[in-house]
């Protein structure tokens, strides 16, 4: 039990730091390519951010632990939106004016309304997967396009002042690139084992762990870059990185494992975790629509964010104590 505690704390840790690695590198690399900034913005970070949440789902997919997959991904949108943001907010109010993102919210709530409506029959089959990975493709194609008819877009501008003057060569964000995702599989692979073990010894459901420890744990990266655009005044790219990220976990993360093994859903994970992500996803897209110029989430809507957090770990505590 002691060692799977420290396995999974040490997990946690080289993943945060493997995915800084690289999701540096990956930007990096872009960026020496000549890929436009706005595109580097939502699509290297963006998604980039998501890459523990997708390799963690695919291994545990590949263990036959279908409700760590789903836990993993569901409880990280939530993660994203009820913590990420909302401590994000606390710190200091977030103004959205990137168009691009705006358009991408209502995309959001279609992709949230299609997964719940995959869970009702009690599973996500290989074809639901497949279903959600060509939404995804679609969605990727579109943000491509778009990001190449938006270069003068307030993400654009962020991400062009926050990837200034890189410091490493084209070799050394390779190597980044490379060894970040080694590092990623590597730690992964014992995050997933220590979560597998103190659930089977203290007989908690995958689930409960999947949505708690490991959710959190993969969300990380995006806590790590959200709270560092903050505090530089990048409020598009912290809440691009929500976007992005809850857009590729109910896609391609769910989409991926799905295609590895069927999932099997519990009802509560419809009735309970996907309708909280769904409330949870209409109230950013309320606070991320605005009529006028930008729009702001302040503190006070940060911190009913993270209020409705605390509110919905305790009933998951309070229900895997029964």
């Amino acid at each position: 039990m002691i060692l799977a505690i420290l396995g999974l704390l040490f997990g946690i840790a080289l993943l945060l730091w493997s995915a800084n690695r690289f999701i540096d590198g990956a930007a990096s690399t872009a960026r020496y390519l000549g890929m436009p900034p706005i595109l580097i913005g939502m699509v290297v970070v963006g998604f980039g951010t998501s890459a523990p949440e997708l390799i963690v789902s695919a291994q545990t997919a590949l263990q036959g632990a279908p409700d760590l997959a789903l836990g993993n991904a569901y409880g990280s949108n939530i993660v994203n939106i009820a913590l990420i943001l909302g401590l994000t907010a606390l710190i200091s109010p977030i103004m959205v004016q990137s168009q691009v993102l705006r358009k991408e919210l209502p995309i959001l709530i279609g992709v949230t309304i299609l997964a719940a409506a995959q869970l009702v029959d009690g599973v996500i089959s290989r074809l639901d997967a497949m279903i959600l990975l060509a939404v995804f493709g679609l969605i990727f194609g579109w943000s491509i396009w778009q990001g190449r008819q938006n270069n003068t877009d307030a993400l654009a501008i962020e991400t062009e002042h926050h990837l200034a003057n890189p410091e490493v060569s084209l070799r050394q964000a390779i190597l980044w690139l490379v060894g970040g995702l080694l590092l990623l599989i590597i730690s992964s692979r014992i995050l997933v084992w220590g979560a597998i073990t103190i659930a089977q010894t203290l007989g908690i459901s995958d689930l409960i762990i999947g949505l708690t420890i490991v959710a959190i744990g993969t969300s990380l990266p995006e806590l790590a870059s959200s709270l560092i655009a903050a505090r530089r005044g990048e409020d598009d790219i912290s809440f691009g990185n929500v976007i992005g990220s809850n857009l590729f976990n109910t896609l391609a993360v769910v989409g991926i494992a799905g295609s590895i093994s069927p999932l099997p859903v519990r009802p509560e994970v419809l009735t309970r975790d996907v309708a909280v992500m769904a409330g949870l996803t209409i109230a950013l897209v309320v606070m991320g629509i605005a009529r006028t110029g930008q729009a702001r989430i302040g503190r006070f809507h940060g911190a009913l964010l993270v209020v409705c957090f605390v509110a919905y770990t305790g009933v998951l505590i309070v229900s895997s104590m029964r």
